[in-house]
């Protein structure tokens, strides 16, 4: 059966890290695919402050 394990933060290192204490666990054979987006918001407050949003999808073979 095909899987997906869904990750989102606002900072690209966090991502890495949560990603990668995933991958550790699956058998290599078991990966399918790996999804990746960035997206920027822009607050429409005082400093006009961008928010980021790193995401990833991991498609794996249960």
């Amino acid at each position: 059966m095909i899987q997906v394990k869904l990750f989102d933060k606002e900072h690209e290192k966090d991502l890495e890290k949560e990603m990668n204490t995933f991958l550790k666990k699956l058998d290599e054979d078991k990966l399918v695919d790996i999804k990746y987006n960035v997206a920027a918001i822009t607050e429409e407050e005082e400093e006009q402050e961008q928010i980021y949003c790193f995401s990833a999808m991991v498609v794996y073979r249960a």
